[in-house]
């Protein structure tokens, strides 16, 4: 079995801008207020006409771009998302019949804001057994879709967008890009992060969320380093799932990646769940922050109370 390595990366956002100012004029806020507690100052959204897969193309269309290759050329689409609203076809399906692909196999992912680590490794483990050669791994979501916007506590969170990598076989020989996962979830806790009801809406208990992921989270991502035969301090980057700046940057501080970059998208886009891992990453590269080989800790964790990671090499 040989591993896989990402070869490439795209991202979308939508065009329209909404700005702490404009919540202001919607809820009892302020940019002061959203800035002190999560440090978000502004967030995309997307229109009614824009559905989650056609964020997820946009940004799979510029990934493969990127890596100079056709639609034709993936076997396998796997898309994490919680906010696709039909059940059937799935996100993937819809995806592959954007983008014109021949007959690959499409799954969807649902872990919520872990999705896009959990969709990696399972797109790594796809192609180590030989069941794909060249995969799309996909994180996109629509949280304005699921959004009470009269609850100041969860609507100044929210944006949509999506990211999208290349995972394809390593070269015989050539050292894995992806490293092992570590993942697994705390399902006593599973109720601290919810889209449920009818019609589905995004709530949580904030408080909970922050002193699971600032206490416990930290020993499990090291551990992910571990795993890859690496420190945090030999690290280029750490890309945590975007969920408020305050849980980030405490966070990436008691991991121990000292010498890293630290994305910090959510300022710009909020808290776009699934596709905030991605969405960060991509943006790293297209700014040139992090070059091609940089060992990269992706961690995403939220919903269910779940969390997965694992070291990459920068495409």
């Amino acid at each position: 079995m040989h591993g896989s390595r990402i070869t490439a990366v795209g991202h979308y956002q939508p065009a329209r801008v909404l700005t702490n100012e404009d919540l202001a004029g919607m809820v009892d806020t302020s940019d002061e207020w959203i800035r002190s507690r999560v440090g978000i100052h502004s967030r995309r959204i997307a229109g009614p006409d824009e559905p989650v897969d056609e964020l997820a193309g946009h940004a799979a269309a510029k990934a493969l771009a990127s890596a100079g290759l056709t639609p034709a050329d993936v076997d396998l689409v796997l898309v994490a998302t919680s906010t696709a609203i039909d059940r059937s076809p799935n996100t993937a399906a819809r995806v592959a019949a954007r983008l014109g692909m021949p007959a690959p196999a499409v799954l969807d992912v649902n872990v919520v804001c872990a999705g896009f680590t959990h969709a990696l490794a399972t797109a790594d483990h796809a192609v180590r057994a030989g069941s794909a050669s060249r995969a799309l791994v996909i994180g996109a979501d629509k949280m304005s879709e699921v959004t009470d916007w009269t609850d100041r506590t969860t609507c100044v969170l929210v944006g949509d967008g999506a990211g999208a990598a290349v995972v394809e076989a390593c070269a015989p020989g050539e050292e894995a890009g992806i490293g092992p996962v570590l993942w697994g979830s705390v399902p006593e806790m599973g109720n601290a992060v919810r889209i449920e009801g009818t019609p589905p809406r995004f709530a949580q208990e904030g408080q909970s969320v922050y002193r699971w992921a600032t206490t416990r989270l930290p020993a499990i991502a090291r551990q992910a380093c571990e795993r890859s035969g690496l420190e945090p301090a030999d690290l280029a980057a750490v890309v945590l799932h975007q969920a408020n700046l305050r849980i980030i940057e405490p966070l990436a501080a008691k991991i121990g990646a000292v010498n890293a970059v630290v994305a910090r998208d959510v300022v710009e886009s909020g808290n776009t769940s699934a596709a905030s891992i991605p969405l960060a990453l991509s943006k790293l590269v297209e700014r040139g922050e992090i070059t091609s080989g940089d060992p990269v800790l992706l961690f995403g964790f939220g919903g269910n109370l779940s969390y997965a990671g694992q070291v990459v090499r920068c495409p």
